[in-house]
């Protein structure tokens, strides 16, 4: 994306920070002014959760575990289970208990039952739909879309949100976050207006195939495919991208997060079937499929699944195409060539192994070879509404590797246990910079540090870009003060990021906020605030900033986002 921020916390500029009423410090305050002795020993502790699902082999639930029921291993060592819930039909059955009073309270309201609790934030779903325009016949995803409206309408809970986005060559948000599933219902009939190019794919395809049962010579028939095959992998690697752009752009929402992908079947080998119609055509001339290993997208399904699993994504993936028949069997080739059954078996199988992949390696699921969906659809809605989730605290922090994650249930004998195979513990910095693009994509806040943000007066420069001051509140009541000799220290960093109306998104930006009060000020300055400005360049019209503050010591952080109009209107 384009840079938004053309000098974002840029040395030189301006930067102040006070104190409630204390004198403004003047100056950029560039991160390696901070003291070079100042180590603090912090820890740092995260809680991985794994959203578990366990049926009998006939796809029943298995309800009425407990956390004693569950074994969970990290890389093949087992973990102590510290967190767990249990849903079933939508409704907590087993929470976290609270502490127990030390005496019977007075008599007063009635305690909330189980069903009565808010949903904690960890364990809200926010549902995806993402309709792949660009990979789907308009007829099958009409035929699907029907079918996803009933469901929306019918199987989601009270504190579910979904999004729908589409491909059409890029991503497009058609609606954001919403609790009413009506608005979602509406977008999706004003997709049915549109195309899909899945039916110029597979007319390419044909052609392709044409081609090379009508070629004089081996060589000109790898022509053929390779033709077909490079165009083919030059659109999927652009769909692949799309997919981790969404991934990517969930990553800092707190909660559970599913991606209901729709489409008919992405190639795991772009032009596989194509170039097995060469070697069935020219006999064993095993270079043919060899050459189809260039154009394996294998990979990239993997990094995209565990990117997901990073972000707590599962992916729920339906092939639109249904029961496919065979072209080589269809009314139009009366005259098939010998091997087209074939080609077709592995064309199909191509195109709905990385839905099975992806699913699998998530933790969801996918739907192939359906004409009805709504059937399957209401096993994902028990995903959704029936599942147990179990927390632990690993003894890394951010050391940036991939973990494998294996849950068994003790002494059952034939249950399926479904849950993401793994996640990439992100550093710090990562999380921060995931949840401060969040609260500019999404209806996103979270703050239990009690930040604020305004603007100050943007003033305009002679090259036409805009000063645009930003100013960060920090309660010091809500931050972590170290003694030192004569002042108390604070290690707090900021997190920027903006966004124009085009969606064009910066990068995140870092500082270090120099929080230090002499001794003889702590008391007085524990309900003030401190104000930390930045001047960011901008272009004219409407933003968004993004912002966010982590204490570092406390190992608390908050992410909020607020408009701003640069420049004169029109």
């Amino acid at each position: 994306m384009a840079c938004l921020l053309a000098a974002a916390l840029t040395p030189g500029l301006e930067a102040q920070g006070r104190a409630g009423s204390r004198p403004a410090q003047t100056g950029p305050q560039p991160q390696e002014q901070a003291p070079d002795d100042f180590f603090i020993d912090t820890v740092n502790v995260s809680v991985v959760n794994v959203d578990v699902y366990v049926t009998d082999k006939k796809g029943n639930r298995i309800n009425g575990l407990t956390r004693d029921d569950f074994e969970l291993f990290e890389n093949g060592k087992p973990m102590a289970i510290t967190n767990f819930y249990a849903v079933e039909e939508g409704k907590a059955v087993s929470a976290p208990a609270p502490e127990p009073a030390p005496e019977a309270p007075a008599a007063g309201p009635a305690l909330p039952t189980l069903d009565q609790v808010e949903t904690p934030e960890d364990q809200r779903l926010r549902l995806v739909v993402y309709i792949d325009n660009f990979n789907i016949a308009p007829f099958n995803r009409n035929r699907v879309m029907r079918e996803l409206r009933v469901f929306l309408n019918q199987k989601l809970g009270r504190d579910d949100t979904v999004m729908l986005v589409s491909y059409d060559r890029s991503l497009k948000v058609r609606h954001n976050f919403t609790g009413d599933p009506d608005l979602i219902a509406s977008a999706l009939v004003g997709l049915e207006k549109h195309t899909g190019a899945a039916v110029h794919q597979e007319s390419d395809r044909k052609q392709a195939i044409r081609n090379i049962q009508d070629s004089q010579s081996v060589g000109e028939a790898k022509m053929y495919a390779r033709a077909y095959a490079e165009a083919a992998y030059n659109d999927l690697q652009f769909t692949i991208g799309a997919l981790k752009e969404t991934v990517d752009a969930l990553a800092g929402l707190p909660g559970r997060k599913a991606v209901l992908y729709v489409s008919d079947g992405l190639p795991m080998t772009a032009g596989q079937d194509v170039f097995y119609a060469v070697q069935n055509k020219y006999g064993t001339d095993g270079a043919s499929m060899m050459d189809s290993f260039s154009y394996d997208a294998s990979r990239r399904y993997t990094e995209l699944a565990a990117q997901a699993n990073a972000n707590r994504v599962s992916f729920y993936t339906i092939d639109a195409a249904g029961l496919r028949t065979y072209s080589s069997i269809s009314a139009e080739n009366s005259a098939p060539m010998e091997g087209a059954v074939m080609i077709d078996s592995i064309q199909i199988s191509n195109m709905q192994s990385p839905l099975q992949l992806l699913a699998e390696k998530t933790g969801g699921m996918a739907v192939l070879n359906s004409n009805v969906v709504m059937p399957q659809l209401e096993r994902i809605a028990q995903d959704f509404n029936t599942y147990y989730s179990l927390g632990y605290s690993p003894t890394h922090f951010g050391d940036g590797r991939y973990h494998r994650i294996e849950v068994k249930v003790k002494g059952r004998k034939g249950l399926v246990v479904r849950h993401r195979d793994g996640y990439r513990d992100k550093p710090v910095e990562s999380r921060m910079n995931d949840a401060t693009l969040a609260t500019l994509h999404f209806p996103f806040e979270e703050n239990p540090l009690g930040i604020d943000v305004n603007f100050g007066q943007v003033t305009q420069r002679e090259d036409g870009l805009f000063l645009v001051p930003v100013n960060v509140r920090i309660p010091l009541g809500k931050v972590t003060l170290v003694p030192r000799e004569a002042t108390n220290e604070a290690r707090v960093r900021l997190f920027l990021a903006a966004m124009d109306s085009g969606g064009d998104t910066s990068e995140v930006q870092q500082q270090l906020v120099p929080i230090s009060i002499p001794n003889a000020d702590v008391a007085a300055a524990m309900d003030k605030y401190y104000v930390y400005s930045v001047s960011l360049l901008m272009r004219g019209g409407e933003h968004k900033v993004g912002v966010g503050v982590r204490d570092d010591v406390a190992g608390e952080a908050s992410y909020l986002s607020r408009g701003v109009r640069v420049g004169p209107r029109g």
